[in-house]
C-alpha cells in the first residue's frame, strides 16, 4: 500500500537524520551545494529554513531536492517544486490548526500537502480535522483521500467517504483498503447530478429500437396481409 511506502519513506529519512547528525558531511544543506548551482542552493536552503522556522517538515524539503537532483531534474525545476510544496504544506497546517485546538505532526503536515497537491482544499482538509474523532491523525485519511482522487473520485465524494470511515471508527488498516475496493467503481450518482440532466448510461433510453415490447414484431405485416384478402 502506498501509506506502507509512505512509513517506509519516512523511516529512512529518519534514520539518515540521525546520521547526519553525527556526521556533518551527510548534512543535506552541504549535499545540495553539491548538487545544484550556487544560487539555486542559497534559495532553496533559505526557502528550507524558513519552512523549519515555520515549524513545517522542512526535511522534506531537503530530501525531494535531492532526490530530484539525483533524477537530473534542471536546478530551476527543483527550485519551483521546493517552493510549491512548502505553499502546499503550509496550506495543510493551517487548515488542520484551524480546526482543532492542537497543532499538527509533521506526518499529518506531509500527507495534506500531498493530497492538496491532488486537487484537494484547504477547506475540505479543514473539514475532515474537524470531523475526525479527537485525537486521531489524519495522516492515513489524508493519504487514503489523495489515494481515491487518484482512482477518479471527486475530492468532495473521497472526503465523504473517509469522513464516513472515521465516523464508522474505522481502522487505519481498514482505511488503506478503501483505495482498492474502489477501483473500478462506478462514481456515486447523486441528486445534483440528476437535477443537472446527467443519468447513468441506460437509463431513461429503450434497450433496442422499435416499437414498445408490448407491441408484437409483425403486428403490421399480419394487419397488411388481412386487408389484402377478397
Amino acid at each position: 500500500m502506498r501509506y506502507s511506502c509512505f512509513l517506509t519513506i519516512v523511516a529512512t529519512i529518519a534514520g539518515l537524520s540521525g546520521a547526519s547528525a553525527q556526521t556533518p558531511a551527510a548534512d543535506p544543506s552541504a549535499k545540495l551545494r553539491e548538487v545544484l548551482p550556487a544560487d539555486v542552493a542559497d534559495r532553496v536552503i533559505m526557502k528550507v529554513q524558513e519552512a523549519r522556522a515555520r515549524e513545517l517538515p522542512a526535511q522534506e524539503l531537503e530530501n525531494r531536492a535531492l532526490m530530484l537532483a539525483s533524477q537530473n531534474v534542471p536546478a530551476a525545476k527543483i527550485e519551483f517544486a521546493v517552493n510549491e510544496q512548502t505553499d502546499r504544506m503550509q496550506k495543510a497546517k493551517d487548515a488542520i490548526e484551524q480546526a482543532r485546538s492542537r497543532r499538527s505532526s509533521d506526518d499529518e503536515i506531509e500527507a495534506g500537502a500531498q493530497a492538496i497537491g491532488k486537487g484537494v482544499d484547504g477547506a475540505q482538509v479543514s473539514a475532515l480535522a474537524k470531523g475526525a474523532p479527537s485525537g486521531r491523525s489524519l495522516a492515513v485519511p489524508l493519504l487514503v483521500i489523495g489515494s481515491l482522487v487518484d482512482r477518479g473520485l471527486p475530492s468532495d465524494e473521497a472526503l465523504q467517504r473517509v469522513q464516513l470511515k472515521l465516523q464508522q471508527r474505522a481502522t487505519d488498516r481498514e482505511l488503506q483498503q478503501m483505495p482498492e475496493s474502489a477501483q473500478g467503481q462506478k462514481p456515486v450518482e447523486t441528486g445534483k447530478d440528476l437535477a443537472d440532466g446527467k443519468r447513468p448510461a441506460g437509463v431513461g433510453k429503450p434497450a433496442t429500437a422499435g416499437a414498445p415490447a408490448s407491441v408484437p414484431r409483425n403486428a403490421g405485416a399480419s394487419a397488411a396481409g388481412r386487408s389484402r384478402r377478397p
